[in-house]
This record gives C-alpha cells, structure tokens and sequence, in this order.
C-alpha cells in the first residue's frame, strides 16, 4: 500500500484500490488551483496568434536548461506588449499556473507580459560578472597558456555561419596543414546555451584537440546573451583545453570573453591568434639563421684575429728564445755560485789550518814537548803546589811520550 498526500489529503493505495487517472489528475488540478500568481522569466521560443482568435499561444523557455513550459494569455494582454515582444525576447510574465486535467498538463496563465529592457539586461550581467569575478573564474593566474602550433582545433560555431567560414579560411591560409574538429551549434536562441556548453565538453573531452575556439559574428546585446550564461562560464572555466572566445566584434564583450584563456576581438583575430603564420615563421627562421651565421663568423673572425695576435707574440714566434735566455742566466749564475763558493771554502780552509796551528801552539801536549811534564795524584788531581804532596808518596808523571810514577822523598 502507497500514501500519497496530495495537499492536506492523504490518500492511500494499493495495487487492489488503484486510484483512477481522472481522479488523479482532478487531485493535481486541486492542488495547482490553490497555488497563487508568480512572476516567471524565460524566452519565447514558440509564439502563435491565430487570427480573430481571443487567446495567444506561447512557449516561455528557461535559457540556460532544457526547459520549457506553455503560457496563454488573453490577445489584449499580448497587445500590450505585440510591438516589443516576438520570438526569441526575454520577458517576465505574472502568470497563474494551470492544470489541464484532460490531458495532464500543466500551463500558466498570464495576466502581464513585460519584456526585458537592455538596460536591466546589462545590469543583471554586471551583478553576475561580479559574483563570478568573486570566485577568481577571471583571475589571470588561471588562464593557460596557447599552443604554439596547435595540431588539431576545436572549432565551436553556427551552421555555415560566417564566423566559421572566417576561422577555417584565415587558419589555413597562415597554416595550411592545421586540423580542425567543427562542432556546429546554435548561437542564439533558447537552445544556444546546452549545446554550446556539450559541445565545450565534447571537444575538452578530445585527447588530441590542443585548442578551443568558440566564434560567433556580431549581433544585439540579446543576440549574445547565451555567450555570459553563468552556466557557459562555468563550463569552459572547468576546461583543461585552453579556449578562445571569439564573440561578436571588438565592442563585445560577453563573459565568455573574461573567463577564457585568450580574448579575440573577431574570429578572424582569433584565427590569427590561435595559428601561426607559415610565411612570417619562415621568416622568423630565415632571419635568425642569418642571425646566428652572422653570430658565428663574427665569433671565428675574433678568434681568428686573436689567434695570430697570440702567434705574432716573441714567446710563442720564437718559443725556444725565452729557454735560450733563461740558460745563459743560470749558467752565470751556477760559475758565479761555484766562485763564491769556492772562495768560501778556501777562506774557511785558511781559517781552520790558523786555528789549528793556534790550537797546537797553545795545547798542553805541545808544552810537554818543550821538555815540561805534569804531576798527578793518585786521583789524578794535578800537582800545583808543593804543599799538597806528602813524604814518600807516590805521583804519576806525564810528560810528551808518555808517563811512568815517581817517589817524593822525606
């Protein structure tokens, strides 16, 4: 058994005590008629009035979702507004929501229609541009860097549009051997925003796409709403393919154009932007080969003069000159040396044999050769004086060959 409560009633079911699809239906309708009046935004997307009919048909279309709801009104609350309002403009309607329970269907009944100044527009973009510049979507550390040459693009754009004729023309021409990956979508219109936004994905979902560029001609500030749909924007900020906005012309600036990596004025700019061209890298090549040859001969030429400054020097033209000259140098110096030395040697000689002489001259041995000896106790302490001897003892005497001992007497 299943309660369902549908307002303040409950009601229970079951497989045996079904409730019938008429009385499901007048439950809902019940419930939706005490709901009040609310005030709806949306696009119109289908718009029908049948001629001397009292009641217009419309279809009010969120933008931004794949959702949509039917509105009647009555031909002079249309009228109202008939100038102003076709297929395609954003307005707000006060309607009263209905439920058909014939067929199940749920509609709103609306007694204002307003259409959406441009003015209010522009406003509520800037109230949006500010809240997403909160969040650092626009910040310029985000933003990735483009490809130099790019090997295969993504290209979102209109069918046959001529902001695709534009990209594929001007890219090829500056690189004929670029690849494209087109992905056409609507531009404007309620469908505008889901498919740019899955045809976003679907490219940032390539491996092998290394750029995307969403291009669109110029157009009314309404044309261009779909490209600052919050939606859109959070979508190619969750890219990790860089993106190119090309929208409109150089005055244009949806926020497609602030949350992308890189903002082209035109998708031809963005053309020119995204691929290089082949003539100027030729050019490119050609000036800095030329460069770096001028670079290099400069370099040998410097080289080359300093190379023969160097040979032209006397040590390096006459290598064994600098030796030759050191060698009769060291020659002086070495029978200068010998001489000084020699010199030395003989005045020490000299100097020794007079020293050698003095010292014979004045040793004890040469006295004891003159005839003198020495007297000496028995513990060979030398006799000075008379004194210190005694009766009959026995000294040692010394005298120039030799000694022997002799008596003292009484």
């Amino acid at each position: 058994m299943v309660a369902v409560t549908l307002g303040r009633m409950a009601l229970n079911t079951s497989a045996d005590a079904p409730l019938p699809v008429g009385e499901v239906s007048r439950l809902i309708g019940g419930w939706i008629d005490r709901l009040g009046a609310v005030w709806v935004e949306g696009q119109i997307t289908q718009l029908s009035r049948r001629p001397g009919a009292g009641v217009v048909f419309l279809t009010l279309r969120d933008p931004s979702h794949d959702i949509s709801v039917s509105v009647t009104c009555y031909r002079q609350v249309f009228d109202a507004v008939a100038d102003v309002v076709s297929e395609g403009a954003r307005v707000v309607v006060h309607a009263k929501p209905e439920w058909y329970a014939p067929r199940g269907q749920l509609s709103l009944r609306a007694a204002e229609i307003r259409p959406v100044g441009v003015g209010e527009l522009l406003a509520r973009l800037e109230q949006l541009k500010k809240s997403l510049a909160g969040e650092g979507l626009f910040a310029p550390e985000r933003k990735k860097p483009l490809p130099f040459l790019p090997q295969l693009v993504g290209l979102v754009c209109g069918r046959a549009s001529a902001a695709e004729r534009d990209v594929l023309e001007n890219a090829r021409h500056r690189w004929p051997a670029v690849r494209f990956e087109v992905r056409n979508v609507a531009v404007q219109g309620v469908h505008a925003v889901p498919q740019v936004v899955q045809a976003v994905k679907d490219l940032d979902a390539l491996d092998d796409v290394d750029v995307i560029i969403v291009a669109r001609g110029g157009g009314s500030v309404e044309d261009l709403l779909p490209f600052s749909d919050e939606q859109l924007v959070r979508a190619v900020a969750a890219c990790r393919t860089p993106v190119v906005s090309a929208i409109g012309h150089e005055p244009d600036t949806p926020l497609l154009d602030y949350v992308a990596d890189l903002r082209a004025s035109t998708p031809t700019d963005a053309a020119k932007k995204v691929v290089p061209d082949v003539g100027e890298e030729y050019e490119r090549v050609r000036f800095l080969r030329d460069r770096a040859r001028r670079c290099v001969a400069s370099f040998i030429d410097r080289e080359e003069r300093g190379l023969a400054h160097a040979l032209a020097r006397p040590s390096i033209e006459d290598p064994h000159r600098m030796v030759d000259e050191r060698a009769d140098h060291v020659a002086s110096l070495l029978d200068r040396g010998r001489r000084t030395l020699g010199h030395l040697l003989d005045r020490a000689d000299s100097e020794l044999t007079h020293t050698h002489a003095r010292v014979v001259a004045l040793s004890p041995a040469a006295t004891l050769q003159r005839g003198y000896a020495v007297l000496q106790k028995a513990d060979g302490h030398v006799v000075r004086d008379p004194e210190e001897i005694a009766a009959d003892e026995t000294l040692r005497a010394r005298v120039a060959e030799g000694e022997f001992t002799v008596r003292v007497d009484a």
